[in-house]
């Protein structure tokens, strides 16, 4: 145990410390559980992310080949060269928590792309459908980035409260109860010695 200098002051001041650390246990646990909350909430969502990503994809590679078999590889290959990019993602956070996870945006290119590529039905099917692959994607790298934040918050929480709970709280309680003892100690010694004074003061006018 760190060694204290038992005076009242530091008593007074162990026990403020004391109960400022409970608070943050208390407060520091609530937001562990807040965030365990919205890890699994978002982990949920993710995994049906995952799942549709990888039904769109089925779709998005058999309307290819649906596409290459009714206006040959060449017209689609043609056609490719006049894809435009896509457009620059949108980037904004969203604060959970204390944690910030980001949010991506897009521009539909549904319009954009269709009107560039309306000589083909089929070829405008293939457009439709990675844009939604696209969006997806997006969709999938945002829910799976913010876990990772959320995971390390959770663990860096955790370990706060274990810190306040196992060490700190306990270390605070100890050096309150050591104060208290020394305290009592020092009351009952001068207690005794202002009794031994006052027998001698009585004898003295005696």
């Amino acid at each position: 145990m760190e060694r204290v200098n038992p005076t009242r002051i530091n008593l007074i001041q162990t026990r403020i410390r004391t109960r400022t650390a409970t608070k943050g246990y208390s407060i520091l646990k609530k937001k562990r559980e807040a965030l365990v909350l919205e890890f699994l909430k978002l982990l949920k969502e993710s995994g049906k992310d995952r799942d549709h990503l990888y039904k769109i994809l089925q779709g998005a590679y058999r309307t290819v080949a649906m596409s290459s078999a009714y206006v040959g590889n060449f017209e689609l290959e043609s056609a490719a060269v006049y894809v435009p990019e896509v457009d620059p993602i949108g980037m904004s956070i969203k604060n959970i928590m204390g944690v910030k996870i980001p949010e991506t945006s897009r521009e539909d290119q549904n319009k954009k792309d269709t009107t560039i590529l309306s000589s083909s039905a089929a070829v405008t099917d293939i457009s439709l459908s990675f844009n939604e692959v696209i969006t997806t994607v997006l969709d999938v790298a945002q829910r799976e980035q913010g876990l990772k934040r959320l995971v390390l918050e959770v663990e860096k929480t955790k370990r706060r409260v274990n810190a306040l709970d196992y060490i700190v709280i306990p270390r605070l309680n100890s050096q309150a109860k050591y104060i208290s003892m020394r305290l009592e100690e020092l009351d009952r010694d001068t207690f005794s010695a202002l009794k031994h004074v006052k027998k001698r003061l009585s004898r003295e006018e005696q």
